[in-house]
């Protein structure tokens, strides 16, 4: 996977197509990740603790990866990520501006 936690992301795919978040968690095993704000899913909460309230909240739930593309910081657009590699460090850059990630 080449997209880490709190990168900026643009969905390419699905109902949420078009939208940007930042990813709150990555999932390297099961290539998934969970994007702020973005397959939100509401869920029915018991009370577990006293004076915890219960209720209808809503959830981010996780999306495959190859879903998302990470958006480069300096030129703001949808981005495939490639490594640079200089002595002994490994970096991201983009392939459109060639900025470093």
């Amino acid at each position: 996977m080449n997209i880490k936690k709190d990168d900026k992301v643009v969905v390419l795919s699905g109902k949420d197509k078009g939208k940007e978040g930042k990813i709150l968690s990555a999932d390297p095993k099961a290539l998934k990740v969970i994007v702020e704000g973005v397959n939100v899913a509401t869920k029915h909460q018991k009370p577990r603790k006293q004076g915890e309230e219960g209720g209808i909240i809503k959830v981010e739930t996780p999306i495959y990866a190859s879903k998302v593309q990470l958006v480069c910081p300096k030129c703001g657009k949808a981005t495939r990520v490639a490594h640079k590699i200089e002595g002994d460090k490994k970096a991201r850059v983009c392939k459109k501006c060639g900025a470093e990630i």
